[in-house]
């Protein structure tokens, strides 16, 4: 069979009408799924959209619309559940700003969002507010959530154990092994968080379904002592236990095989960019026709409208560069 042809999907749980809200959050792949879906004319759920008079340009720099929210990359499921709990209240970090070495302040739980942080920490907190605002009414209303799992290792305080996005001290406030850890979650903490993550969602909004994927992207680097590549196929093998695990627990949780679609040997050497991580436009598109074939309603009546890719090692790299990444902000300026 040749490898155009290889479908690895076999059946799903459920499809996505016209009509339904999709939201998504997750890793970096994860903004693949929201820009294919918006220009595929489904309805993509942004509750927190961009201010009136506000650029393109500048929305972008500032986050709007990457993912549903602006909440940025969510790496890993214990902070996808902690975005949760924050937004409907039930958890009030100790931690909660950050100064940057220029002064300006910043969210601890999205440092990145606003490349010119907040004058003050009042400015910051409204902000803030107003972003768990938009949260919640994400997971009320929306019909589909679509979550790419993307990393175990984390960084956590240890006074409460609330997880951060990117290390401290990268994008702000200051790196103290007294305060915070580093964490690498196992399997069955990443399901337990998974599991209750639903649970709570089913709480506010019954009728919510679920679609996970695995991010093909690997990990840019690792704080265990071992390479990279080793804490990578860990880290990527748990999430896939993860997925399979809430799949088989939860009704109306389907799994999406991108990571299987993007890292198969017979894609890779034309699935990713040359930096070997980013996944190339050609990549995605292979992923996102197997999803459109099987999660929309009227799959062959209703194509996705976006253009046939072909393959050019310079643009990939640029298109795949577009894509925003907290993560790697470890590499410094």
């Amino acid at each position: 069979m040749p490898p155009f042809a290889v479908d690895p999907i076999v059946s799903t749980p459920f499809t996505i009408s016209a009509a339904d809200r999709v939201a998504s959050a997750g890793s970096c792949f994860a903004q693949h799924v929201a820009k294919r879906l918006q220009a595929s004319g489904y309805v993509y759920y942004v509750p927190e959209s961009a201010p009136p008079g506000l650029s393109a340009s500048e929305a972008a720099q500032r986050n709007f619309s990457v993912f549903s929210c602006r909440y940025g990359n969510i790496y890993t499921t214990a902070q996808l559940r902690q975005t949760f709990e924050r937004a409907f209240g039930r958890l009030t970090p100790q931690i909660d700003a950050w100064t940057r070495p220029d002064g300006r302040i910043v969210d601890p739980y999205r440092p990145l969002i606003e490349p010119d942080g907040y004058d003050t920490v009042e400015a910051m907190h409204a902000a803030r507010d107003e972003h768990l605002r938009h949260v919640r009414e994400m997971f009320e209303r929306l019909d589909v959530f679509v979550f790419t799992l993307g990393q175990t290792e984390h960084w956590r305080a240890r006074s409460d154990g609330v997880v951060v996005p990117v290390a401290p001290g990268v994008s702000g406030g200051t790196f103290d092994e007294n305060t915070y850890e580093f964490h690498n979650a196992r399997a069955t903490e990443a399901l337990d968080d998974m599991l209750a993550f639903i649970d709570s969602l089913r709480a506010v909004n019954p009728k919510s379904r679920v679609i996970l994927s695995v991010s093909p992207v690997s990990l840019l680097a690792t704080y265990e002592d071992r390479h990279a590549l080793v804490a990578n196929c860990y880290t990527k093998s748990a999430l896939r236990v993860v997925a399979d695990e809430v799949c088989r627990a939860r009704p109306d949780i389907a799994y999406f095989p991108s990571y299987e679609i993007i890292t198969a040997p017979f894609n890779a050497a034309r699935a990713f960019a040359e930096d070997q991580r980013e996944v190339t436009d050609v990549g995605v598109e292979m992923a996102m026709r197997t999803f459109f074939a099987h999660f929309t309603e009227g799959a062959g009546q209703r194509p996705a409208r976006f253009q046939s890719a072909t393959f050019d090692a310079a643009s990939e790299f640029a298109s795949a560069s577009k894509i925003v990444c907290d993560e790697v902000a470890i590499e410094g300026p």
